[in-house]
């Protein structure tokens, strides 16, 4: 149905994409697997024909007997939409956050002209309706910001599928999605390519989630194709040293001292958080929902410890409470003894720090590095030594201390995450609270991270609390585990054990919604090559 013949991309005068082929035919799913910058996104947008004016597109893109690449931008918006949607990776972002779900929908089939206003809102209510979210719950009329990231999702699934397309394009549609979220998902579009008969060009750097659903695969890496055929004979022979190494860092453990006990760091007795709703009448009570709900734990210093949990089930409620930003109506928090919340004295709130899931989003893209890793020093005031101490935190992190002086989109991703770990490191806190830090980075990156914290840990002594739904990374850095459900703790241990013989039935329904690859796979693939987690590759 639609191929790809020695497609190249230079942009600048760079190269981009050198000599892709593929093809895709009607119900097949095509995985594109790759490292950061390999160039699959582009690949994507080659199809889109989403390019800068500098890039030059060169080979044939056919559709259905036509070559997109010699169609006029006026055609291809002809085409986009109608006979190739896409996916994006962030929903939030690829949502209109001022115009309501309905009407996003209904506007692809408004602009194409393929239904009445009134037409394209009963099509709208159909194609939501198809993707799990009913009238009844989700009306037309509500915004994305009042829907979970999952729904969300769910939207640009029915956005991208209003017209019936005869290409899906989905770059990295699950990354940021929880477990159980990310199986409901990828079930979804598989049922929509079989039913649809569409072909879809799946992104992704996860070899377990090809595994489970792509039916051939195409491995990419700088910009080229460098294996490529059924997902089961690629995953078994894996012949080139590349393929050997995804699979290698997507199984990845940092090598690290499990903590044998200490004095307690971080205390959460009781701990109850509630939220106000809306009023159902206009004189009426004010519902309140429970976000956390009598929660307990302890953190030992020198510890690692992992919480997970679907979406919503309170982890980021209890992270803003132990970091002080949020007062508890119930319990208390204590760090190192001290009690903790909004109002508690700076010289306590230095020795908490906090890494968030997307650095480029936690940066003021304004500012210089030096002048990013120098904001947590509100707190303390500016010691005379303050440069000495940025360079000291960089090269901590692996990196030089020249860097200080650009910008964070001069950076590749996983370098961007690194200077989110020196800035946290800049206050020499006691405890990192870890929110999802390598949950966007791919496997080979990721793995770098995984062994940059293992190191910091062991130097440093520091405390990690690890929030994840990647149930892989929790297992290869925690020494303890926390589930979380409905804003409760319904089961703790230590890792090794929680994943070996979960007793809740929430935690095995978790385990059993993760991806795995099949170790059928995994056995059969010789080890050799060069990781893709080489210093030059970061750099």
């Amino acid at each position: 149905m639609i191929s790809l013949e020695d497609v190249s991309l230079d942009i600048g005068g760079t190269p981009i994409l050198r000599d892709v082929s593929f093809g895709i035919e009607a119900g097949q799913i095509l995985g594109l697997v790759g490292e950061s910058g390999s160039g699959k996104s582009m690949t994507a947008l080659s199809v889109m024909r989403l390019l800068p004016l500098e890039a030059a597109l060169s080979g044939r893109i056919m559709l259905d007997g036509r070559d997109l690449a010699m169609l006029s931008e006026r055609q291809m918006c002809a085409v986009r939409g109608a006979e190739v949607g896409m996916i994006f990776q962030e929903p939030m972002t690829a949502l209109n956050p001022v115009q309501t779900i309905g009407d996003q929908v209904a506007e692809t089939l408004l602009v194409h002209g393929a239904a009445s206003r009134s037409e394209a809102g009963k099509i709208a209510r159909q194609r939501l309706t198809r993707v799990g979210l009913g009238p009844e719950r989700f009306p037309l009329d509500r915004y994305p910001h009042e829907l979970s990231g999952g729904q969300r999702q769910r939207v640009c699934i029915a956005l991208a599928i209003a017209l019936r397309p005869k290409l899906l394009i989905a770059d990295e549609p699950t990354t940021a999605l929880d477990v159980t979220t990310q199986a409901q998902i990828l079930d979804l579009i598989v049922e929509l390519v079989r039913e649809e008969g569409m072909g879809c060009l799946f992104i992704t750097h996860d070899l377990a989630v090809v595994a489970q659903m792509v039916d051939r695969v195409a491995v990419m890496r700088r910009g080229e194709i460098v294996e490529h055929g059924e997902t089961r004979d690629v995953l078994r022979a894996m012949r080139h040293p590349y393929t050997r190494a995804l699979l290698e860092a997507s199984r990845h453990r940092p090598d690290r001292r499990m903590h044998a006990g200490g004095d307690t760091l971080l205390d959460v007795r009781e701990a109850v958080r509630d939220y106000p709703l809306k009023r159902r009448r206009l004189f009426g009570p004010r519902p309140q929902v429970r976000a956390v709900d009598g929660v307990s734990f302890r953190l030992m210093r020198g510890e690692s410890l992992g919480l997970v949990g679907e979406s919503g089930c309170g982890k980021s409620t209890l992270t803003r409470a132990i970091l002080g930003l949020e007062a508890l109506q119930g319990g208390e928090i204590r760090l190192d003894g001290a009690p903790v919340s909004p109002d508690m004295p700076a010289s306590l709130r230095r020795r908490m720090q906090v890494v968030f899931q997307d650095p480029y989003g936690s940066f003021n893209p304004r500012h210089r590095v030096s002048r990013l890793l120098a904001e947590p020093f509100h707190l303390t005031g500016r010691p005379a030594d303050m440069e000495a101490r940025i360079v000291e935190a960089l090269e901590s992190v692996g990196l030089d201390g020249e860097v200080r002086q650009r910008y964070p989109h001069e950076f590749s991703g996983g370098q961007r995450q690194r200077i989110a770990i020196a800035r946290a490191l800049v206050t020499r806190p006691e405890l990192i609270v870890l929110d999802e830090a390598v949950s966007a980075l791919d496997v080979s990156i990721r793995a770098q991270i995984l062994d940059l914290l293992a190191d910091l840990q062991a130097r440093y002594g520091l405390t990690y609390l690890f929030i994840s739904h990647d149930l892989t990374v929790v297992r290869a850095i925690t020494d303890r585990v926390l589930v979380m459900r409905a804003g409760r703790i319904v089961e703790a241990g230590a890792t090794e054990a929680v994943f070996a013989a979960p007793s809740h039935a929430y935690t095995k329904a978790l385990l059993a919604a993760a991806p795995v690859l099949p170790a059928s796979h995994a056995a059969s693939a010789e080890p050799g090559g060069q990781p893709p987690g080489a210093p030059r590759d970061i750099f």
